[in-house]
């Protein structure tokens, strides 16, 4: 008797530990080649737009505990993503992530927490993106001028969401939700992964604002230059060690006062692209 219930557990635990290699695998893939999702921002804006290489995308959001985006926003991102992308295979993953327990966070510090928990890369057809939405505000921020960051892409595939500081921004106004702020940062950042402007995507005209490299000088456009600010001053770089840049920081005072400005007048608080922005990105297999 003794003999049968010592083998009925080996069956057992023999199956559970099945179980918990299969869903390992499937959560953390084996052997896979992350260098096409380590490349220079805006270096995949054709593969984002058309479906010449790849006809699915899938967005991971890994997402601090308590610092997910509103479920509006992720629908309203997806609409974004159809309007001006072919891909009509899109799907959301999420998860829930521990704290980094930092004061601050350099792009550096991002990209270490990115590759321990990332877990979607490019497989077959499929394109890949990871988002990560931060409880810890850009070591780049300025309180004192007024300067915080909402959001930077820093590579081909990778984008960061200061989702502290975009509530906190949003508590500071009685005309804008944490909704219209978490739209409009996941759609400009998202347009420089379009390769949006003169980074990656050629433009059919010059819009280009001389005085912000990357940006739109046609005024309203989602893309305006007026939206950010620059990169985290060399000091802060200094003081993590931080290697990393990213094209755009977009600055929270500059679209709190676009999104109230936009309500206040009647319109819809998220700007959309202009109608250059939209011309490049057809010209680079988009809508």
């Amino acid at each position: 008797m003794k003999k049968k219930i010592f083998i009925a557990l080996i069956v057992v635990f023999g199956f559970i530990n099945a179980c918990s290699n299969d869903s390992d695998d499937t959560q953390t893939p084996q052997n896979v080649d992350k260098t096409p999702n380590l490349q220079a921002t805006g270096s995949s804006a054709n593969d984002f737009l058309s479906n010449d290489n790849f006809d699915r995308l899938l967005v991971e959001i890994g997402y601090v505990e308590g610092f997910q985006p509103t479920g509006q926003t992720v629908s309203n991102f997806e609409d974004y993503l159809r309007e001006r992308t072919f891909k009509q295979n899109i799907e959301f993953s999420f998860k829930s992530l521990s704290s980094p327990d930092e004061e601050t966070l350099v792009l550096d510090e991002i990209a270490e927490l990115e590759n321990e928990n990332r877990t979607a890369y490019n497989n077959g057809t499929t394109l890949a993106i990871y988002i990560y939405f931060a409880d810890a505000p850009s070591d780049g921020d300025d309180l004192d001028e007024g300067l915080v960051t909402l959001g930077a892409v820093y590579r081909n595939t990778s984008m960061v969401i200061y989702e502290s500081t975009i509530r906190d921004l949003a508590s500071r106004s009685s005309l804008i939700t944490v909704t219209d702020v978490e739209t409009a940062t996941l759609n400009h950042e998202f347009g420089h992964l379009f390769g949006l402007v003169n980074l990656g995507t050629v433009p059919v005209n010059d819009h280009e604002d001389p005085d912000a490299e990357n940006h739109c000088d046609v005024p309203g456009c989602l893309m305006r230059a007026e939206l950010q600010f620059g990169a985290p001053t060399a000091r802060s770089l200094a003081a993590k060690g931080s290697v990393l840049t990213s094209p755009c920081n977009l600055s929270g005072d500059s679209m709190l006062k676009l999104l109230e400005t936009r309500t206040s007048s009647g319109l819809a608080a998220v700007p959309v692209l202009d109608a250059e922005c939209i011309l490049d990105l057809q010209s680079n297999g988009g809508r």
